[in-house]
């Protein structure tokens, strides 16, 4: 496993489904721990009481833990899987650094 820089852990939970549904139950990992994952790569598939449906990764990183089982219910909310994600990394991207105003900004009229 090769890192360009420092690692934090990110949990990812059970988002909500949509359509009124709370819980989904784990059909099969498509991932195991250790294993690298690029965002929006199959993750798990889950069962409602509507569909089974493929969660895809919400990062890119390393699979630290499963925190469910094959068969186990899990509530939307619950934690699905920890990520070993590069420090800095994000879901959105970087946030922009601070530059200085090039202009001048005139905050009230002038006396006349």
């Amino acid at each position: 496993m090769t890192h360009t820089g420092p690692t934090s852990e990110r949990t990812f939970a059970l988002p909500d489904l949509g359509e009124g549904l709370v819980e989904a139950t784990v059909l099969e990992w498509l991932v195991q721990p250790g294993e690298r994952v690029e965002r929006n790569q199959p993750l798990v598939e889950l069962e409602t009481a509507k569909s089974a449906v493929e969660i895809p990764s919400p990062h890119t990183g390393v699979v630290a833990r499963l925190h469910a089982e094959e068969g186990r219910v899990v509530a939307v909310g619950e934690p699905l899987a920890t990520f070993a994600v590069e420090a800095g990394a994000g879901i959105v991207g970087t946030v922009p650094t601070e530059e200085k105003p090039t202009r001048r900004v005139r905050l009230r009229p002038p006396a006349e």
